[in-house]
């Protein structure tokens, strides 16, 4: 399964204001970054509000921003709203 697409992953109140309430998406990417522009053409103007309001898990584990972060090929990517707090 050499180019087998990434899960990418949206809470149901993201995917609800972003993309018409779809939670999943197949995305084949060898970045980040390529996540991210990817499901920016899909959406345009999303790539903005994933760098700017999400916290990201690749796999269970948890990463800031890092655009040249490696998406193996069947990985989950799961964007995590950021918790507003005072």
């Amino acid at each position: 399964m050499p180019d087998a697409p990434a899960r990418v992953v949206f809470t149901s109140g993201f995917s609800r204001r972003y993309t018409g309430g779809v939670t999943e998406f197949a995305i084949t990417a060898k970045t980040l970054r390529g996540v991210i522009k990817e499901m920016d053409r899909l959406f345009p103007g999303l790539g903005f509000h994933l760098e700017e309001e999400t916290t990201i898990a690749i796999d269970g584990e948890l990463y800031e921003i890092d655009y040249m972060q490696p998406v193996k090929p069947g990985a989950e990517v799961f964007f995590i709203p950021k918790i507003e707090g005072g």
